[in-house]
């Protein structure tokens, strides 16, 4: 695993603590589609629930293809409720 060192100066001039700049950074890294969502909430030092909701407390929203949706059909399969 790799760390990723954010200048207190730009904290403080962000306003923000180094926790608010790697959720920032993680969400918009899933915006722009370069990672996945399990990858941006790991960065964010979430799970997949908590990432959603802070998407959706932001008024974003999901970026599913069709992978996401075959992946999630598995789940639902391998859980007995499709």
């Amino acid at each position: 695993m790799s760390t990723l060192s954010i200048p207190d100066e730009v904290l403080r001039s962000a306003n923000m603590t180094e926790q608010e700049m790697v959720v920032e950074l993680a969400i918009a890294l899933y915006q722009r589609e370069k990672v996945t969502i399990e990858q941006a909430a790991g960065m964010a030092g979430m799970d997949r629930i908590a990432f959603q909701r802070e998407l959706a407390n932001r008024d974003l929203y999901l970026t599913l293809d069709v992978d996401d949706l075959e992946q999630d059909i598995a789940t639902l399969r391998g859980l007995g409720r499709l």
